[in-house]
């Protein structure tokens, strides 16, 4: 692959999509919206529609119609041949899809009644939801969190380009809330060439700062990009874990060298398929590499340990047009004294301090320190007083 740098880091599709309508569209906008049906949406059609606004999302100018809908689910590209592994849909019942079927254009709201944008209907079709469930998380089970939320939509679907009228509002993380064409902006500004993303809603543990730190060596910056919008209950809530970031990060990390941002995205838990997806959204942000862990974007045991390494090779990488890096097991080695991976220790499983979550969770909730080689203990100082309250 030719060498990228952050000024011509191309957005997927060759152009960062923006579909925020400036003050005069947005009044003419408003009044329309008085006369057209309406449609409410859910927390996660919300987050999608600020990330195809902003161009998290590009190419997507909507939400996607039943041509792309189809090419995605089968075949992980959009009906004009670009790669795209998740659906990104708005449902609908049979009794709302009913009024709509002779509307141009709906306005679509939030819970709180508030127009947040207007939707030009250029689709109406059924949901393919047992397609979907084993296509894009491999496995039918209402366990799995993602194909239970595919399994509590409506029926049918409505495609069509999205015009923000109101951006959601968030009351939280606002010094780092940037949009794709402020972080590429940022990296300009800060001279780095070539930058690595690293997507995670977990803390951030010992092995993941040295896969963190490997990609910096090869790299002039890192964006470290957690996700904050929705996830499983049982998650450690967004609001704790960037407390356990920016200790990390004013501690640990190179201030000229590494910036932290969040990802307003929902999560979906497929696995492989949301790899792709992940790494295609960190270039529109304007990310040249991307980290690629195990089991990225797994939930339970529905994926195969590096099945999220060989979904890349089902593409080429000039479609890509992102270098993803992956990374092995990596622990702390007490023989080698030092963090590892299986790639460069020679030891066995016993020299590793490697330990399962259930029993870091058990530490802390005890109110045990894990042991430094696994989690530096700010950051499990963090954990451990949120588990208290």
């Amino acid at each position: 692959m030719s060498k990228q740098t952050a000024e011509n880091a191309i957005p997927h599709g060759g152009k960062l999509i923006n579909r925020i309508l400036d003050e005069n569209g947005r009044k003419e906008a408003l009044n329309k919206a008085k006369n057209l049906k309406k449609k409410e949406l859910t927390v996660r059609e919300v987050s999608d529609l600020e990330m195809i606004a902003i161009g998290a999302f590009s190419p997507l100018e909507g939400f996607m119609t039943g041509k792309d809908y189809d090419q995605v689910v089968r075949h992980m590209h959009l009906s004009n041949g670009l790669p795209w592994t998740i659906p990104v849909t708005l449902s609908a019942t049979e009794e709302e899809t009913a009024s709509f079927k002779n509307e141009k254009e709906i306005a679509l709201l939030n819970e709180k009644n508030e127009v947040l944008a207007i939707l030009q209907i250029e689709d109406i079709f059924p949901q393919q939801k047992e397609l979907e469930a084993a296509k894009v998380y491999r496995t039918d089970s209402k366990e799995h969190p993602g194909v239970n939320q595919v399994f509590q939509m409506g029926e049918m679907l409505l495609g069509g380009k999205i015009s923000l009228v109101n951006r959601p509002q968030h009351e939280n993380f606002q010094a780092y809330r940037m949009d794709p064409a402020e972080t590429r902006a940022a990296f300009v500004q800060k001279g780095w060439n070539r930058v690595v993303g690293f997507q995670t809603r977990n803390p951030i543990h010992r092995a993941h700062e040295y896969i963190q730190k490997c990609a910096l060596e090869m790299v002039d910056g890192l964006l470290v990009h957690p996700l904050v919008g929705a996830t499983k209950g049982d998650d450690i809530p967004a609001d704790v874990r960037m407390r356990c970031y920016e200790v990390l990060l004013s501690g640990y990390y190179p201030k000229d060298r590494s910036m932290l941002s969040v990802f307003p995205a929902n999560m979906r838990y497929a696995g492989p398929r949301e790899a792709i997806f992940h790494a295609l959204v960190r270039k529109n942000y304007g990310c040249t590499h991307f980290i690629v862990g195990r089991d990225h974007a797994g939930v339970g045991n529905y994926y195969g340990t590096f099945d999220a390494h060989h979904i890349f090779s089902e593409f080429k990488p000039s479609e890509l047009g992102i270098t993803p890096l992956f990374f092995d097991n990596t622990f702390f080695c007490k023989k080698c004294q030092s963090m590892a991976s299986v790639k460069t220790c020679p030891h066995d499983t016993t020299e590793q301090v490697s330990l399962s979550g259930t029993k870091v969770r058990e530490m802390l909730k005890n109110g045990i320190l894990p042991p430094p080689e696994f989690s530096r203990p700010e950051v499990a100082s963090i954990l451990i007083d949120a588990m208290k309250s």
